[in-house]
């Protein structure tokens, strides 16, 4: 791993405002950061595609790989379950070979995957490629609010704000394209699936790009006051000990929960509803796009808030009105629906900004990223196969709307505790 790689996962670096003494980043150039910049972007690109993608294509999948709702259900559980087992292994991975060199692994990891599930002939090949890709995107996931710390630890909103809005960008365009581009081709459910390989090729290269500068200067050694400063590793955190990081791993795994329910089931809900294949994946399309915008306007809305709780029961009542309104009419009010759901799922990159912000290092970020991540994705992964469950055994969608309710206000709960203006350090007992 190159020495700036070490030195940077674990140089201090402030929160969003005005750099502190004892708190400076390592220093890189124009170029690198255009480089990490455009990374991030197209690397958030890819975090959701393999998952968005395959919603509005899970009737054919279920039909040519002969799945039962159950195996179905455990299918949109299994993103939870992969970011939670390879996501923790990140900021490990990260200190030993270098952020860039992880990222670069996981965007290959994601081209390899997503290349060969379309190849699958039965339900244990799809899952296991399917798992190749969510590995890749576990550990991308994870570093992300690292990256964002350590090459940009002045703008911890804009620059959240920036790969969260690519990230809705991917997500949306996967949902709404996939079919759409099948029929063009004249493929099937495989080729919709395939052509997600593509941009994931796409994100290697700037990643490659880094490490090559990187490993450039591998010999290069800090040598003014600034740089001696930012060489000195953060204090590690017993982020357990912390209230914070419990909370804030409970809000998210509750988000994603309700996130992965959306992009798994919401197409099926609507095609139930009467609608067909082409417009539930618009609607899904609806859904995720309205991240893009919002996901770049509300990091930054967050990073100047000393309490980001209003924000977190805004999400969390549009949540609440999107599966009313599942239940009283979800082909009638069908938009609408979609909206209020799109909304609420900008709790994402809300709990990522609150990452970044709830640690005064880059190596606390990582450590906080990898507890959060982890244990969110561990307490999502039943309720996709829940919801799948329920509607298999009730034959309709009332059961498992009524427990996504009843998560989301348990949701807005931990996540008012979570938005509180506090750092893991004070809670874990971290002099500074």
């Amino acid at each position: 791993m190159a020495q700036e790689d070490r030195l940077a996962l674990d140089a201090p670096a402030p929160p969003q405002g005005p750099a502190r003494p004892g708190h400076r980043a390592v220093a890189a150039s124009p170029w690198t950061l255009r480089l990490v910049a455009a990374g991030l972007v197209l690397a958030a690109l890819n975090l959701r595609p393999a998952v968005s993608g395959l919603g509005p294509l899970l009737e054919e999948v279920r039909t040519a790989l002969h799945m039962s709702g159950t195996v179905a259900g455990l299918l949109t559980s299994v993103p939870s379950l992969c970011f939670a087992v390879f996501g923790g292994l990140a900021p490990r991975l990260a200190r030993r070979f270098g952020p860039a060199a992880v990222v670069l692994a996981g965007m290959a990891a994601v081209t390899a995957g997503l290349a060969l599930r379309p190849l699958a002939g039965g339900t244990a090949v799809f899952l296991l490629t399917t798992a190749l890709a969510l590995g890749g995107i576990a550990v991308s996931n994870v570093l992300m609010p690292v990256i964002v710390k350590r090459w940009f630890p002045g703008r911890v909103g804009t620059m959240t704000g920036l790969y969260s809005m690519a990230l809705s960008l991917g997500t949306a365009a996967a949902a709404a394209l996939t079919v759409p581009a099948l029929r063009a081709l004249n493929g099937d459910w495989r080729t919709g699936l395939g052509l997600w390989a593509a941009l994931a090729a796409l994100a290697v290269v700037p990643w490659a790009a880094v490490l090559l500068r990187d490993r450039a200067g591998r010999h290069a050694r800090p040598g003014g006051p600034a740089e001696r400063a930012a060489a000195r590793p953060g204090v590690p955190v017993r982020v357990t000990r912390s209230t914070t990081a419990w909370a804030l791993g409970c809000f998210f795994g509750l988000q994603a929960t309700a996130a992965y329910v959306i992009l798994g089931w919401l197409p099926q809900i609507f095609r139930d509803a009467g609608l067909p294949a082409s417009t539930a994946g618009v609607l899904l399309a609806v859904t995720m796009g309205l991240g893009v915008p919002l996901s770049f306007v509300l990091p930054r809305v967050a990073a100047r808030l000393s309490h980001q709780g209003p924000l977190v029961v805004l999400l969390g009542l549009c949540g609440l009105g999107g599966y009313a309104g599942l239940w009283i009419a979800p082909a009638a009010g069908a938009w609408a629906w979609a909206v209020l759901l799109g909304v609420s799922n900008c709790a994402f990159p809300l709990v990522l900004t609150m990452i970044g912000m709830r640690s005064r290092t880059s190596t606390g970020v990582g450590q906080l990223s990898a507890f959060v991540q982890g244990t969110g994705y561990l307490i999502s992964i039943p309720g996709p196969l829940l919801v799948g469950v329920l509607h298999e055994r009730s034959d309709g969608w009332h059961a498992p709307l009524a427990l996504m309710a009843a998560l989301m206000a348990v949701q807005l709960g931990v996540g008012l505790l979570a938005g509180r203006n506090r750092y893991v350090e004070d809670d874990a007992g971290v002099g500074h």
